[in-house]
């Protein structure tokens, strides 16, 4: 009876353990952070423009200061190829720019993470304002954006050299330029194709029967949604569907009662 009584006692306990063995606590880490990020969007969205701007900036330049802090590990070997001129070297200003460009992309972990903090802090602080302002994100204020960073990016990174107006100028054109053509190259790519309206009944018909990989087959033999009712297995050889999918298409609209209805109202 001991002996039985152990044996039932431990059958209870192991089904409790089981649900905290077979939990993946990766997913719980991945639950709970999106929990986090989606409480603390919901927060910033009900704060003034001065804060939400001021948390971003500060979040952004955060993340942009590791980045280049880490960087840095990839372009330490390099900033040893580009020494500091001693002060009365006679350098002409063209090399001294130069110079002081290749320094900038190469610099130590605090020198990268300075630049890269200003640049992504920049970016995310205007592109916050623009977006509360104006009540969307588009191309123009990406470019802002970038100009913003691009130009505050060659002050504080000494890129300028001597005419440094000028290269913050210059700078935030070439960042506006390129982050323009990135924005709209992913535009391009994230809408969704557009729905040719006179195959929607087709496509959905291949989709249901699964064999949607035919859809281009109609298109090209030109079979829109209304030839569906006048279909027959000559016109669907002509567009090379073979025999197997060519009956289940003519078994589907001859059970489809509206596609039936349609063919005998043709007939009449």
């Amino acid at each position: 009876m001991e002996k039985g009584k152990h044996q039932v006692g431990a059958m209870a306990v192991v089904p409790n353990f089981l649900p905290h063995q077979l939990h993946n606590p990766i997913q719980e880490f991945q639950i709970r952070f999106k929990q986090l990020e989606s409480g603390f969007k919901l927060w910033l969205s009900q704060q003034s423009l001065p804060v939400e701007a001021a948390v971003v900036t500060t979040a952004s330049a955060a993340q942009g200061a590791a980045i280049g802090a880490f960087m840095s590990t990839f372009t330490s070997d390099a900033s040893s190829v580009f020494p500091t001129p001693p002060p009365n070297a006679s350098l002409s200003p063209q090399a001294m720019a130069s110079l002081k460009q290749a320094q900038a992309l190469s610099g130590g972990p605090f020198v990268q993470g300075r630049n890269f903090a200003v640049m992504t802090g920049v970016n995310a602080g205007i592109t916050c304002v623009l977006k509360r302002l104006r009540g969307k994100e588009d191309v123009q204020s990406s470019m802002a954006a970038a100009f913003g960073s691009g130009a505050m990016f060659s002050l504080v990174s000494g890129m300028g050299g001597p005419n440094q107006a000028a290269n913050a100028l210059t700078s935030g054109l070439f960042f506006a330029l390129v982050q323009g053509g990135l924005f709209q190259i992913g535009q391009k790519f994230s809408q969704p194709p557009a729905v040719d309206t006179h195959y929607i009944r087709t496509s959905s018909m291949l989709h249901n029967l699964g064999l949607q990989g035919y859809e281009k087959n109609f298109k090209k033999g030109l079979l829109t949604d209304n030839t569906l009712p006048l279909l027959t297995d000559s016109a669907l050889r002509d567009v090379k569907i073979p025999p197997g999918p060519r009956l289940l298409i003519l078994d589907h609209i001859e059970r489809d009662p509206e596609l039936k209805r349609e063919k005998q109202g043709g007939r009449k």
